[in-house]
């Protein structure tokens, strides 16, 4: 069984590097849209373990990547801690502010396992579906991204309210953060245990930090999530995205101890070959925009990742989840040039 991620993941440098795309399965793709115009609403999608497992295979079936991502979301970890949680067309998640001594002290990992056995159940039926060299990837948001949107109730342009929260409230702050280190830990674990080879943590407003409090709520946190995991599975292998981290993705990943490092498309691959790859499989970067806009323009720069990234290890992946609006054709497009 020659699975080519976990290979890149162990710090092997593949002959031709694996390739996956976050936001794999999605709207871009028109057996995804006849799915999900059949459900209520996106959390149903989530907690239906066939249909997550039908969407999951989709992109396998049609692209062949080397690893299906399960269907889910980062937000399943306030909902199952009692938040009360809803995905507006057009608006995205809308979310109960989560603001309060009381609601923040109240809120339990007890019902983690419980509330969402249905994603753990979709792992398991996707393993059965996946051939032996395509890796099954779980993953979780990370604690600053979570509470961001706890706060904020929902995505934010400017992170005023959770930046003021964060100082103006540090002692409650740390209790939510501390909270979902517990929550987000219990659920990497199930994923593994259900059948994840690999786990993606996702902090995706990690950009927004200060360097102190990029270390206190992005380093630390995420630091000890990793540790949580590998008591019980020491050799399970994990990716972390601290989006938007510009030159502190090479303080993450001296301090946390991840096998392999996402990077946005801001992130000039020369750099990340120099600073990160020497030390963790660097994953990355293609701008979505320029996958969704001219297909030769888009070589060109696929080109470049690949002359400078494909000495090491190395996964190929876009620098976010891949654009609505996204061609097919580019995409295999895209594939055909990785593998050429």
């Amino acid at each position: 069984m020659n699975k080519k991620i976990i290979n890149s993941l162990s710090n092997i440098t593949n002959d031709v590097p694996p390739i996956w795309l976050m936001r794999q399965a999605g709207r871009y793709l028109p057996e995804y849209r006849k799915v999900r115009s059949s459900l209520k609403d996106f959390l149903e999608l989530c907690y239906t373990p066939e249909r997550a497992k039908e969407v999951t295979l989709q992109p396998i079936e049609r692209f062949n990547f080397d690893a299906a991502i399960i269907f889910s979301d980062i937000l399943v970890i306030p909902d199952a801690m009692g938040v009360d949680l809803k995905y507006v067309k057009g608006e995205g998640p809308k979310l109960e502010k989560t603001l309060s001594e009381k609601q923040i002290t109240s809120l339990k990992s007890d019902n983690i396992t419980n509330h969402l056995k249905s994603v753990y159940e979709a792992l398991k039926i996707t393993k059965q579906g996946l051939g032996n060299e395509t890796a099954l990837i779980g993953f979780v948001g990370a604690p600053w991204t979570i509470a961001t949107y706890m706060i904020e109730g929902g995505g934010s342009k400017n992170f005023e309210n959770i930046k003021k929260y964060m100082y103006d409230n540090k002692t409650l702050f740390d209790l939510l953060i501390d909270k979902l280190v517990d929550a987000i830990s219990i659920h990497a674990i199930n994923q593994i245990e259900a059948g994840a080879e690999v786990i993606q943590i996702f902090d995706s407003w990690s950009g927004v930090l200060s360097e102190n409090s990029f270390y206190e709520y992005v380093i630390y946190p995420t630091k000890k999530i990793v540790e949580n995991i590998r008591k019980i599975h020491p050799d399970i292998k994990i990716i972390g995205f601290p989006k938007g981290a510009g030159v502190s993705y090479s303080s993450f990943v001296n301090e946390v101890d991840v096998n392999g490092v996402s990077i946005d498309y801001t992130v000039p691959v020369s750099w990340a070959a120099d600073n990160l790859q020497s030390k963790v499989c660097v994953q990355g970067n293609l701008d979505p925009f320029i996958l969704a806009s001219d297909k030769n323009l888009m070589l060109k720069e696929v080109d470049k990742i690949l002359d400078t990234l494909s000495g090491g290890a190395f996964i190929f992946n876009l620098g976010h989840g891949i654009l609505p609006h996204t061609p097919i054709e580019n995409v295999e497009a895209l594939i055909k040039k990785v593998r050429g």
